[in-house]
């Protein structure tokens, strides 16, 4: 199995999948700036990165190959003369740099780094104000000005980007095709540079089928696409996720050319508030005929069906009064699914262990998933249930709001 696309379910054989270590954008974490980078609290960098490791040490003890995001974009930088220059420049258009001065200072600064590798950790990482040469000769402006004195403060000049370990969220792998998300804030949007510069140059995935681009008008993030089989597709209506991408992008994929597989799109919408961010942290797929739910969901969902219209290029849609389990089961073929409760019939458990993604799953093969440690409550509901659980330590990596689901962007799953 060389490069290439293949995920037509949520639980197939995972063969390949693509995470991002955390590094250094943990370490320019500060209070004051927890809420515009979507943190809550900063993680242990040092335990965050060894929980990481023993993450992909799982994958890899389950015969699943482990690509880094951070890899891939260095690959496809050196692949093509003119990529490194034009991720440059597109990173610092996206990054908000005031002042020319400033903006030379920056781009001195990339240009010196030895490797393709590193410049795309500098730009995860973000810039501090101490790290630039920025001389009174320099000041061309009173941009230029603020960014001296902030230097002498050590202060940031570009935001990092610590959300990027999330790597389920910047672009999603839909059958053989790749959806290019527009991320819904400010803070996570450049991560849409590094898919989009992987699947233009990267020699493994070059020429992979769009179903979405980044510079839609729309919100559309990962978390809210779940890939239920090589026909239907199920899509959260979200904090972050809007209904009007939700079109766009059904209607490339049911009348995509190459044909993307894809006959029916669920657009499942949830309350927008943080505790239920994504579609993927009130239920995953972890068995055929097994899904963990967040209790607090059921009944309140409004799911719409969108298939293809009588002419070319119409989608139709209609709204399915079934419950959640009806619907699941119907989208895969199956007379019926089993919801396994996260935290079960205790609802404080329930809300603790949904917040630390007890219902983020991620399905090695059907029936044996990948799940925080801490969720024990669940975690031992769902052993009882007869699933295979993968528990991995989540002190420091669950303070970023996501789970192993969340963390990770299958690329390569068997057929079932």
């Amino acid at each position: 199995m060389a490069g290439g696309l293949h995920v037509h379910s949520e639980i197939g054989e995972l063969r390949r999948v693509m995470l991002h270590r955390p590094a250094g954008e943990l370490l320019n974490l500060s209070p004051d700036t927890l809420g515009p980078l979507l943190f809550d609290d900063i993680p242990f960098l040092r335990v965050a990165q060894e929980e990481h490791d023993a993450f992909a040490g799982m994958l890899r003890q389950e015969g699943v190959e482990v690509v880094y995001l951070e890899d891939l974009v260095a690959e496809a930088l050196d692949a093509h003369p003119e990529a490194r220059r034009a991720f440059c420049e597109r990173w610092l258009d996206e990054s908000g740099v005031d002042g020319a001065g400033v903006r030379s200072a920056v781009s001195e600064l990339l240009d010196s780094l030895p490797t393709s590798r590193a410049l795309v950790d500098k730009c995860v990482e973000g810039v501090r104000a101490d790290e630039l040469d920025l001389t009174p000769s320099t000041h061309a402006s009173l941009a230029d000005l603020m960014a001296l004195s902030a230097g002498r403060m050590g202060e940031l000049v570009i935001d990092p980007i610590p959300n990027v370990y999330f790597t389920r969220d910047t672009f999603s792998v839909i059958g053989q095709g790749v959806s290019h998300n527009r991320m819904w804030s400010a803070t996570r949007r450049r991560e849409s540079i590094f898919g989009d510069f992987l699947f233009a140059y990267h020699p493994d995935y070059a020429g992979t089928p769009s179903w979405y681009s980044s510079d839609q008008p729309y919100h559309i993030e990962g978390g809210d696409i779940l890939v239920l089989s090589a026909e239907c597709v199920g899509i959260g209506i979200s904090e972050r996720t809007q209904a009007a991408g939700i079109d766009a992008l059904a209607k490339r994929l049911l009348w995509a050319e190459p044909d993307s597989g894809v006959r029916r799109v669920l657009a499942f919408s949830l309350p927008h508030k943080r505790s239920f961010m994504h579609l993927d942290t009130v239920f995953t797929q972890a068995d055929v005929d097994i899904f963990t739910v967040h209790p607090a969901i059921l009944g309140m969902l409004t799911v719409f069906e969108l298939t293809r219209g009588a002419r070319v290029g119409e989608v139709s849609i209609r709204q399915l009064d079934q419950t959640l389990d009806a619907i699941l089961a119907r989208a895969l073929g199956l007379d019926g699914v089993r919801l396994i409760k996260c935290g079960g019939d205790d609802a404080i458990a329930a809300a603790r262990e949904q917040w630390n993604d007890g219902s983020n799953t991620l399905a090695v093969r059907p029936g044996t998933v990948m799940v925080y440690q801490r969720n024990v409550v669940t975690n031992d509901i769902l052993c009882r249930e007869g699933l295979n659980l993968l528990e991995v330590p989540s002190a420091e990596l669950s303070r970023g709001r996501g789970g192993p689901h969340c963390m990770s962007m299958a690329f390569w799953r068997e057929d079932l």
